[in-house]
């Protein structure tokens, strides 16, 4: 009987459980976030003088027509998506499963493989969006934003956003150290983040080195995010890069889905 009241006390999942997963982060991100607030600012405004105005100094007649603050700000906003969703899902993930084992504890409960991971996968997506939302305020006030069309990064940075961190969550769940995880910001979101597109035309890279930026999910979102800040066409089909980053996230959704079945199903 007393287990039958705890049980009638307790209060029901949501119709999405997910949700249930993603209300845990928000919990706790309530408890971090004024932690975030002031680098959330004070980088991209770092960043932002560092690079467009400090280097684009000696850059007199800018890039494609404009100056180099208002070229880079576009690729920056990428960089920055990837970097927070690659961040989320790396020491977060792998810690979930191998120091607090938080995502052992979530199976106990009422809630499927699919549910933890598309709830994990949720709160990486706001992080990331208001991550971006700072950006944008940031580069706008500074006067870096030439076109109102600027908006549209924020569901760029989103798809960026899922396109790395669910393969990335796949690569942290079969990790057996942390040390990998390391690796994998030295061997591959450095080199994304200089040869993508981000600090110059991917064009001025020899032939080999050039299509290796274009099979990189960055580059895709680096041209769209470019597009949308500038007010111009991407250099590549819009339709072609959305596909592409979608076919990033729904192909690292099932391998993640399937490390982490292998870990939590016994």
């Amino acid at each position: 009987m007393a287990q039958q009241a705890r049980e009638q006390a307790r209060p029901p999942l949501p119709r999405v459980p997910a949700l249930a997963v993603l209300a845990h982060y928000l919990v706790g991100y309530r408890r971090t976030w004024r932690a975030g607030v002031f680098s959330s600012f004070l980088l991209p405004a770092l960043t932002v003088l560092g690079f467009g105005v400090g280097v684009g100094a000696y850059i007199d007649q800018g890039v494609g027509g404009v100056s180099y603050l208002e070229w880079i700000v576009g690729g920056l906003l990428a960089s920055t998506a990837m970097q927070v969703a690659i961040g989320e899902s790396t020491w977060p993930v792998f810690s979930n499963f191998q120091w607090v084992k938080l995502y052992s504890a979530q199976s106990a409960a009422p809630l499927r493989v699919g549910d933890i991971l598309a709830g994990h996968l949720a709160f990486v997506l706001f992080r990331v969006l208001t991550s971006i939302v700072a950006f944008l305020l940031v580069t706008g006030l500074l006067g870096a934003l030439r076109s109102p069309w600027a908006v549209l990064a924020l569901p760029v940075a989103a798809l960026l956003g899922l396109a790395v961190a669910a393969p990335t969550f796949a690569y942290a769940a079969a990790v057996d150290t942390d040390s990998w995880l390391a690796m994998l910001f030295r061997f591959a979101v450095i080199p994304m983040t200089l040869f993508a597109g981000v600090f110059f035309p991917v064009e001025s890279l020899p032939l080999g080195l050039r299509w290796l930026a274009y099979a990189t999910p960055l580059w895709h979102a680096v041209d769209l995010s470019r597009a949308a800040t500038l007010g111009v066409a991407p250099q590549w089909s819009v339709l072609g890069h959305l596909l592409y980053l979608t076919a990033w996230a729904v192909g690292g959704w099932l391998l993640a889905r399937r490390t982490f079945g292998r870990k939590l199903v016994v």
